[in-house]
């Protein structure tokens, strides 16, 4: 078993932090996209009804329905689902009333029509897509809708798309990877896929990305030909070398279910980014699976996964990390001081490698005091980890925070987060410093009441 595999996923500790939990989206998020999703299906299955004249049907796909969906990995950008429309007749795609042009443009209507109905919900319909259109929500997630016909009697479907029919059938994908695996396997891989679509996220462009179901057949299909996954952070390693070496033969990835579709529709220069950058990948992951310490495996896995890997925390941790380090490493000290804009010379507040608890909406300065007994030639650089129910709701779960002695920071949310001060020399890190930040969940009032929202976040200044 791996150094790390606790800080990947535990089964015991749901509170734990992980990077499975932190990649998750909450059951408060869950629950907000299931409400969104099944009102727009209820609304499109009516109205396309009265449009087409033709029975409706939906059906959730993608990685919502995989179970493979991940949480934003940085503030502002939007979870994804799926949701498919099918047109219902009997006979080929091309017996229909209506060319599949016409067929993907009504569900673009309604999809207008649901917006101006409900413009407390809706952000926009955003600009149409080859294969689908998408309707983007308030609170930070999309749906997008594709639009397919179903032939009944056959359960055969194709795509609508802007040129014309496509073949293309997501029921069947699904119903592969459902039956490639026994429950307990499936969870595994369903982990091991969500991490590689946050690492994609984190190191990718989105125009830039593989697709999502490209990474879960590659995934899937490397699960099924090594066997029995090991511990997630090991399996990580595996399955990343398993996928490396197919890349590096062939970029040809067929559909499991249609051989003669291709899954890889990224250019030539975009796959050779992505199978460098897997290279990168298997080299972290080996060196993390082969360190001593969880704290070692952590400081490595996290050139991979950023903020979004945890670190230990603990006695223990502590006590491996003092182990773990340079003999003669000195600590950095930080001097932590925090101010309120709203009542700068009331609300002002000093620490050392901590701070708190203070309200939200107070300026955090932090700066290394002792930088001449740190070793020479070294590099600070600060990373915010934030934790907690209000952070996760936001998908804000941190960021690098710079290079320096000195970082500057907002309060968040309620709860404890962390700031990172890491010193290294040259690739190797020689020191550490876990500065807790913990934010009581009030707003100190205004020297000079106005009206100010209750919220700020922990970010960086722009």
């Amino acid at each position: 078993m791996g150094s790390a595999s606790s800080l990947f996923y535990s089964s015991n500790d749901k509170e734990k932090q992980t990077l499975h939990r932190r990649i998750t989206p909450s059951s408060e998020q869950f629950e907000e996209q299931q409400e969104r999703w099944n009102a727009l299906a209820d609304h499109l299955t009516t109205d396309l009804r009265e449009r087409s004249g033709y029975s409706i049907r939906t059906w959730l796909q993608g990685s919502y329905k995989f179970g493979t969906q991940t949480r934003p990995v940085r503030l502002g950008e939007e979870f994804d689902i799926d949701l498919g429309i099918y047109y219902v007749w009997k006979g080929s795609r091309d017996d229909g009333d209506h060319d599949p042009q016409t067929l993907k443009g009504f569900v673009r209507d309604s999809l207008v029509a649901y917006a101006a109905d409900n413009p407390d919900d809706v952000l926009e319909v955003a600009p149409s897509k080859s294969r689908c259109e998408r309707i983007r929500f308030k609170g930070d997630f999309h749906i997008d809708v594709p639009a397919y016909h179903l032939e009944p009697d056959l359960d055969t479907r194709s795509l609508a798309t802007r040129d014309g029919w496509e073949d293309s059938d997501p029921k069947a994908i699904y119903i592969w990877f459902r039956d490639s695996f026994d429950d307990i396997e499936r969870a595994k891989v369903r982990r091991q896929i969500r991490y590689l679509k946050a690492w994609v996220a984190l190191k990718f462009a989105e125009t830039d990305r593989p697709s999502s179901i490209l990474l879960t057949v590659l995934i899937a299909e490397a699960a099924r030909d090594l066997g029995q996954l090991l511990a997630d952070d090991e399996a990580m390693r595996d399955l990343v070398e398993h996928i490396t070496e197919r890349l590096e033969d062939d970029w040809q990835v067929p559909n499991p279910v249609d051989p003669d579709e291709n899954l890889v529709r990224m250019s030539s220069q975009q796959m050779q980014v992505f199978t460098r950058a897997l290279s990168d990948l298997l080299d972290v992951a080996s060196r993390a699976c082969e360190a001593e310490t969880d704290f070692a495996a952590a400081d490595i896995w996290q050139e991979a996964f950023e903020h979004l890997f945890p670190m230990p925390e603990g006695q223990r941790a502590l006590v491996e990390m003092a182990r773990w380090l340079p003999v003669r490493s000195v600590m950095p000290e930080i001097r932590v001081t925090a101010v309120s804009r709203n009542n700068p010379q009331g609300g002002r507040f000093t620490d050392m490698n901590r701070i708190g608890p203070i309200p939200k909406d107070c300026d955090i300065y932090f700066e290394v005091v002792n930088p001449g007994q740190l070793p020479a030639n070294n590099s600070v650089a600060w990373m915010v980890r934030n934790e907690g129910g209000e952070a996760e709701n936001t998908n804000d779960l941190g960021h690098f925070a710079g290079l320096g002695l000195t970082a500057n920071e907002r309060s968040a949310y309620r709860g404890t987060h962390y700031m990172d001060c890491v010193v290294k020399v040259g690739s190797q890190t020689v020191a550490m410093r876990r500065v807790p930040v913990t934010i009581a969940g009030i707003t100190m009032p205004r020297r000079n009441p106005g009206t100010r929202p209750d919220y700020v976040r922990l970010r960086g200044r722009r």
